[in-house]
């Protein structure tokens, strides 16, 4: 997977990432996502940088891989983690390395901005592929849960 180039993405990107969006929560959870929601959510990142940025993995002029990054201001820290998301790569590109390629730039491109203190992620507790990988790259379970609450009437799964 030499060949493959990992570039930020750009607006011109949207369509391919709302996909593998959507692919991601069908393959891992079988939630069935509202496209036109996951369009606008992956549009917004991009014009507005400051909520994150998406990472891209590309070959022959077609994207085979992305992964997102947001931000988390840790205050026990005084920096901030990098919380990777929405990871996906192509089943034709899958278990060659391509997530180690993304991850170390993810991690090449925290080394440059001095408020990075680490990364985090969550994953489904079931896709233990995915666990194993993250591990691989030298991720480790913490000793967190994962609790959330959504707003009543937000529908984005069909």
């Amino acid at each position: 997977m030499d060949q493959a180039v990992i570039r930020r993405a750009t607006k011109e990107d949207v369509a391919q990432i709302t996909r593998f969006n959507v692919n991601i929560a069908q393959e891992t959870e079988n939630l069935a996502l509202r496209q036109e929601i996951v369009e606008s959510g992956v549009t917004k990142l991009l014009n507005n940088p400051e909520l994150g940025f998406y990472l891209v993995a590309e070959s022959d002029s077609r994207i085979i891989g992305s992964l997102m990054i947001t931000t988390e201001w840790s205050d026990w820290r005084c920096g901030q983690f990098w919380w990777i998301q929405s990871v996906y790569v192509l089943s034709d590109f899958r278990r060659i390395g391509l997530y180690g390629r993304l991850y170390s730039k993810v991690k090449e491109l925290a080394e440059m901005d001095e408020n990075v203190c680490g990364f985090r992620l969550y994953v489904e507790k079931d896709n233990t592929v995915a666990q194993e990988a993250y591990r691989k790259y030298g991720m480790h379970k913490t000793a967190y849960h994962l609790y959330e609450e959504t707003k009543p009437g937000l529908f984005f799964t069909s």
